[in-house]
């Protein structure tokens, strides 16, 4: 370990304290441009999201906050069982996005399950009913036969992609969330994610025979075979080959591919030079004004363009995953040099919010609390 991996640590554990409310963590740190933003708020993604870190660090304030962060999002449930957004309590406002997003209550679903493997069986049985009710408003999003979930355009953590129909982002979740809470149908989920999202898997006759309709939906999808990893999302006619490296960590991570196959994919981003110049990006393929697949909302505030934001942007929360997924899939040494790398963006950035795919220009917003809880979750799954 060098110093600087040292130092990031600890000055991530400083942040997500200074980053902290009584109602629990904020996005970010306080500035005019992130009260803007509404990025001082508890957001459903980030606060789940950080929640993984912050208890890893064994810190008890840390602990606390992460408590009292789910406990937030818990209180402002819907009626129908989604995890809110973001919430600003102090205002007694609750947001749950444009279109109806799911991936905020999967991240919630996986923290509070997170909480209860760390000693906290008594904290999380007291929203045993939330839990209960969250997991009703997935399965109204799960398609009865092909068991994954469906998703309106631009509804996930990157709301700026024209992803939709079946997600790989939100259905790796969606995998992992069924195999903590042993839902019916969890087995049928992970093989139909395969031939769903995996064009080096193919169907077999039995389920063409069985399921017309799926085989056809599938095969008819154009997906590119040339591309070893999966695809971003599977609509009609349609897929997404700008290859989604967050996503297909995460589908590694929640155990919906096998190592064999991560290992397979990760070999690809390498070569492909995904983690270069400074980190991995979120895209290997950046989606192009001139595509058939670019819409006009990509282009607002100039923020979606090939490389920016969530278009081959660099998010170091991102980077953690995957250096999380680099270790567990046996790229040990490799996993090292990465973590080292963020470990110099995030100090030298102030843990900048993402920063531009190519040049490494440092964009978006500072002091961003998933990018010092990610870490700390990195940094101790390597260390461990």
């Amino acid at each position: 370990m060098t110093n600087d991996t040292l130092l990031c640590y600890q000055k991530s554990i400083e942040l997500l304290k200074k980053n902290s409310t009584e109602f629990g963590i904020l996005a970010s740190s306080p500035s005019v441009r992130a009260k803007e933003r509404n990025y001082l708020s508890i957001f459903g993604r980030d606060a789940s999201i950080c929640a993984l870190g912050m208890i890893s660090s064994a810190d008890k304030k840390l602990m606390h906050i992460a408590k009292n962060s789910l406990k937030t999002l818990a209180d402002n449930q819907a009626a129908n069982g989604q995890i809110p957004t973001f919430v600003k309590p102090e205002e007694k406002r609750v947001d749950f996005w444009r279109m109806g997003t799911t991936d905020s209550t999967l991240w919630w679903l996986i923290a509070m399950d997170n909480l209860k493997k760390n000693n906290e069986t008594a904290f999380v049985k007291k929203f045993a009913k939330n839990i209960d009710k969250a997991l009703i408003f997935l399965r109204a999003w799960e398609h009865p036969t092909f068991s994954l979930l469906v998703q309106l355009e631009a509804s996930d953590w990157a709301d700026l992609m024209p992803r939709s129909g079946y997600v790989l982002n939100n259905n790796a979740l969606w995998c992992k969330v069924k195999e903590i809470y042993n839902l019916p149908g969890k087995e049928k989920s992970h093989e139909y994610f395969s031939y769903l999202f995996d064009a080096k898997t193919k169907i077999p006759n039995k389920i063409k025979k069985e399921n017309i309709r799926f085989a056809h939906f599938v095969e008819s999808a154009e997906r590119d075979k040339n591309i070893n990893a999966l695809v971003s999302f599977v609509k009609r006619y349609e897929s997404g080959n700008e290859v989604d490296v967050f996503a297909n960590c995460l589908a590694f991570l929640s155990g919906a591919i096998t190592e064999k196959r991560a290992k397979q994919i990760f070999k690809y981003f390498i070569a492909n030079s995904a983690n270069e110049p400074i980190s991995v990006k979120t895209v290997l393929r950046p989606i192009k004004p001139n595509s058939k697949q670019w819409e006009k909302y990509m282009a607002d505030h100039h923020q979606n363009y090939p490389y920016k934001y969530h278009n081959g942007g660099v998010w170091p929360f991102i980077s953690a995953f995957w250096v999380i997924a680099l270790h567990d899939a046996g790229f040990k040494k490799i996993a090292q040099n990465e973590l080292e790398k963020l470990a110099k963006l995030n100090l030298k950035s102030g843990f900048n919010e993402w920063f531009h795919g190519q040049t490494g220009r440092a964009m978006g917003k500072k002091g961003q609390s998933w990018n010092a809880a990610m870490y700390i979750l990195a940094y101790n799954t390597i260390n461990k």
